[in-house]
Formats: C-alpha cells, structure tokens, sequence
C-alpha cells in the first residue's frame, strides 16, 4: 500500500520506517525543513537503537521517502497516519493544534476514498470530532484510532512485536484496510483487537497510567521501606513474583519521567476532570512522582555538608536508558535545584549530553567519561540505569574522587560491595 505518515518524530518516523520494512511504500511529511533535510541525509534527529539502520535500509530499497508537502502526502497515501506531537497545555490537557492542522489539509486536499489514522495520544472524543470536521468538508475520508505503544529504546521492535494491535473504528472497510496494513504483523498471530473510537483511545491512556501507578506505587513503598529499615529491592522481587502483580515495573528510585507517563496522566486526569469527575489516585500518582524526583536533595545537602563539599556528579541525563530524551526527566529537575543551592554539577551521559547542553548551556560541565566525570567529585548521583554504568571498578574509581559519596536513584547496585569499595553509599529504600 501506499502510506503516508504526517510528523516525522519519534512516533512518525519509527511507524514510517516499520511499515515501509512491512513492504509498503511510506512517505513521511513535516514541516521541519531542517529535520527532513537531516533525515534525507540519512540523519536521524534522536537516538533510537535500530532506528538509523532500518531508515537506512528502506531508503535504499526505495520503500521510504521524505517531504515537506502536507497536500503532497495527503494525496500520496491510500492511508494516512497523523503522528503529530499531541504535547501537554498548561492546564495538563493535549495541544491539539498540530493534530487538527493536519486534519484540515486532509479534508481540504482529499477527494478519494482514504484513511485518516490517529497515531498520536489523543484524548477519548477526538477521533470523532476529526471525523466531523471532515465530513463538513465533504472529503471522503474515514478516521480510525490506531495508538501507538511504543518503549523509548526499544520501539523498533516494539512496533515488529507488539503484544496487541487496538484499532478503533466505526465501519467495517475501515477495520479492513487497518488489516491490510498490519497484515505482515496479524500473519503472526498478534491480536487485533477492534472497538470503537473511543474505547480505543481510552485504551492508550488506560494503558500508561497504570505503568505510571505502577511505578508510583513502588516508589511509596520504597519511602515506608527507608522509614522501618526494609529493603524494596526485596520487597520487589517478593510480590514481582504474584502472577497477579507480576515484576514489571517495580524498580524503586527516583520517579518517572519521559513524553508519555507525565503528560498521559496530566491529560487524563483533565479529561476526566471535564467530565466532572475527580481522578483521587491518578492524582496521588502525579504527585508522589513529583516528590520523588526532589526527594533526594535533602540528603545530598546532608552529606555534603558533613564533607565541606560542593561539586556533585550526575551518571545518566536521560529519563531511562537507550535513549536521549530528557523530557521529564528527573535529572533536570535535579540539576536546577542544585543548581540553586549554589553546587557545582557535572554530567555524563552516553547520547543525551547534547539535549542537556541546550537547556543549561554552560552553567553545568559536560565530562566524556566516567572516570573524568569521578575526578575531584565529592559524590555521585546515579539517575539513569544505563548498562555503562553496572560494571565499574570503584576501587580506581573512588582514588580519583575528593570523598567517596554515592546515591543510587535507580538501585542498580549491591551497596554492600559499594561500600567495600570505601564508599558511603544510599540508594532509595535500599541500604
């Protein structure tokens, strides 16, 4: 098939270059002038595993192009993907305005029988307003909400391997082009679930915010854990293995962060809260998240102070591994308090070092390794739980510090072998 994707981020080129690795003919579209010349390059304007190789190949089997023509890729695909950013107002609520631009220039444009597919997270209603903003145009153009559910460091093959296809729509031919799409996928036995519009688009959020809980959860539990002397890690692993609960999503630290946990239960909750209805525990969720990711300065300004020390190291800037995204992330909320009480911040970071640099410039140092980043260093934060990270020699490494001082935000490390290695070690409801 011929499909056209509109937004070339993330979600848009990781759906482009998927479907065109599925065999169909993919054109993605932005505004971004600069972005598509860099994708034309051969560029990729973020780090995802995988995701350079598969743009790589599917442009060289002519199966993927690019464009900064909207009505061009309107007309182009039999079926189109609307994978605009969906970003959070003020309020907690979606930005629409990119999702509904591209509505307006397909109803505008379109003339043939097509598919408007919503890729992006949009509250529950959108699609059949789309639908209606359509229809007053009389293009001849279906809606279907198809979300995605896509990890961050591994949507390649996320998208190759999903547990569960939702599609929502309101005909049958609709349900059977989406078929036609993913039909390299059903083929595997995958389930494609169909519904209605909104089911569908409850789905996405219902989906995220229970991770979310989920993770909250762990984190409050992790803060009795510190109160009465328990450890979480164990306590994890204990109720992990209740098939009821399962392991997922229960690693203690330093809160969630990203462009899909916070804005998802921000916007659900304002979704819910235009209904009427008070979300109490999606709120209890934002909240102890936003805790978490300060709950930790108290103790550094203890442990400093008990040194004399003012120059902190931060291991991990991205709001978890294999990616550069640090939207959320509680590194930064992290850097600028510190900032504030006057500490001297340096970073490392495998790829996220340069998303940083952007919002603190100068103001903070950017090291190249972890042994520089270690060098005359009073105490080291760990904030993202890159694999780089899990195996270092601490004996050599703490020989470079002024005073051996580390916290573990995430828990990936024994503190008892930490502190054979001479170091004063805390990590977040586990000694």
């Amino acid at each position: 098939m011929k499909i056209s994707i509109f937004g070339s981020g993330y979600v848009g080129l990781v759906t482009g270059a998927s479907l065109a690795n599925l065999g169909h003919d993919v054109l993605c579209a932005d505004i971004d002038a600069p972005k598509i010349a860099q994708l034309e390059q051969g560029e990729i304007p973020f780090f995802e595993p995988g995701l350079k190789e598969l743009v790589q190949r599917t442009r060289d089997k002519k199966k993927l192009s690019f464009t900064t023509d909207l009505s061009h890729a309107a007309h182009y695909g039999e079926v189109l993907f609307n994978c605009v950013g969906t970003p959070a107002n003020t309020d907690g609520s979606a930005d629409l305005k990119a999702l509904y631009v591209v509505v307006e220039v397909v109803a505008s444009t379109v003339q043939d029988y097509k598919i408007l597919v919503n890729k992006s997270t949009v509250p529950p209603g959108i699609a059949r307003k789309c639908q209606e903003m359509i229809t007053a145009q009389n293009a001849n153009v279906e809606v279907v909400s198809n979300p995605e559910f896509l990890k961050q460091g591994n949507a390649v093959y996320d998208f190759n391997h999903p547990d569960k296809i939702v599609v929502g729509a309101e005909s049958e031919k609709a349900f059977a082009v989406m078929r036609k799409v993913y039909h390299g996928l059903i083929k595997m036995y995958i389930p494609f679930l169909e519904m209605n519009w909104e089911t569908a688009e409850m789905v996405k959020y219902a989906n995220n915010t229970f991770l979310a809980t989920k993770i909250s959860y762990i984190n409050e539990i992790a803060n009795i854990c510190d109160k009465v002397g328990a450890d979480v890690k164990l306590v994890a692993k204990a109720i992990g293995m209740d098939q009821r609960i399962g392991p997922k999503f229960l690693n203690a630290g330093v809160g969630y962060g990203g462009s899909c946990f916070p804005k998802d239960v921000k916007a659900l909750r304002a979704v819910a809260r235009a209904q009427g209805y008070e979300t109490h525990l999606l709120n209890a969720v934002d909240r102890v998240n936003n805790q978490q990711k300060e709950l930790i300065l108290p103790l550094i300004s203890e442990k400093l102070k008990q040194v004399q020390g003012n120059t902190i190291t931060m291991w991990g800037l991205s709001f978890k591994p294999k990616t550069s995204d640090v939207r959320e992330a509680p590194s930064i909320i992290l850097i600028q308090k510190l900032l504030e009480q006057g500490f001297n911040i340096k970073t490392y970071d495998p790829v996220a070092m340069d998303e940083v640099r952007k919002i603190f410039g100068d103001s903070i140092m950017y090291c190249s390794s972890l042994e520089e980043s270690a060098h005359a260093s009073d105490l080291i934060i760990i904030a993202t739980e890159w694999d780089e990270f899990r195996n270092v020699d601490f004996r050599e490494l703490g020989k470079k510090m002024r005073h051996k001082i580390m916290i573990d935000g995430r828990n990936i490390y024994d503190g008892n072998r930490i502190r054979e290695e001479g170091f004063n070690y805390v990590g977040i409801g586990h000694q």
